[in-house]
């Protein structure tokens, strides 16, 4: 192997083996199955042991790229390439994602899509969020953030390291801040997931766009430690790119869901 990285001929990085990416399966099945098994009455210990491998996974595995990446070696221009491609079409398997759920709302409400849907929408006897209450106010904190991590970009690309930390920062409490009022929201709902197709397909939609709202957290936070560490430089910072748009998605997400199940 030592004869073979000397005789390197190419820009490419030929990765180690890793446990993370098994792990990473592990934590998905559990999550997966406690949810399911969760909603249909059983205890909570699988999903919130699924999030404690997935949380695991997620820490192992950033170190050992951030290791890479410190090396100075390995993230050569064609790999830097390469991750911004690869995270560029993750975010269009996240889109179809979505899309999916979108589907399935305006199945259910939309006589055009679907001659059986319900008429009214909500089908009687559900009550939904009024819009311009809580849900606008998490739509002004999500709106927010996505300015502050851009400003913690821009500090970024002109090397101003104390502004890039504090609007990062900034822009993870923002997302804990829409986290804790969905949270709230959700335990003042006036129906129950089971309640039927709205509730059902509100839940999920809304439920799944917060889970990716608590994965972007946690990927901001990774980038605000990075940062106070001085990892990031103007010419160099792949992880904080991945991060930032990676939020906007979460950003545009949540404006469709707001305007199309909260308002419309």
């Amino acid at each position: 192997m030592a004869s073979s990285a000397v005789t390197k001929s190419h820009p490419y990085h030929m990765v180690e083996p890793s446990p993370w990416p098994a792990l990473g399966t592990i934590a998905a099945l559990t999550l997966a199955t406690g949810g399911i098994w969760f909603m249909h009455g059983g205890p909570p210990w699988v999903v919130l042991a699924g999030f404690a491998i997935l949380l695991a996974t997620f820490f192992f595995w950033w170190r050992d790229v951030i290791r890479e990446s410190r090396a100075g070696i390995y993230h050569t221009e064609a790999v830097n390439h390469g991750l911004r491609v690869g995270f560029l079409l993750f975010i269009a398997s996240e889109v179809m994602f979505f899309y999916a759920f979108f589907w399935a709302f305006f199945n259910a409400s939309l006589p055009l899509i679907n001659r059986a849907a319900h008429t009214p929408w909500p089908p009687e006897g559900v009550v939904p969020f009024y819009a311009w209450g809580l849900p606008f106010l998490n739509t002004l904190i999500l709106l927010t953030s996505g300015a502050t991590v851009t400003v913690a970009h821009h500090a970024l690309r002109v090397g101003d390291r104390r502004n890039l930390v504090f609007w990062l920062g900034v822009t993870a409490v923002l997302g804990i801040l829409f986290l804790s009022c969905q949270a709230y929201e959700y335990s003042h709902a006036a129906f129950g997931f089971r309640d039927g197709i709205y509730p059902s397909t509100f839940f999920i939609a809304t439920g799944f766009h917060g889970f990716h709202v608590f994965i972007g957290t946690c990927f901001l936070l990774v980038c605000f430690f990075r940062a106070r560490a001085g990892d990031f430089t103007p010419q160099k910072h792949v992880g904080f790119e991945a991060a930032a748009w990676y939020w906007h998605f979460v950003d545009v997400v949540w404006l469709l869901l707001f305007i199309l199940v909260y308002w419309l």
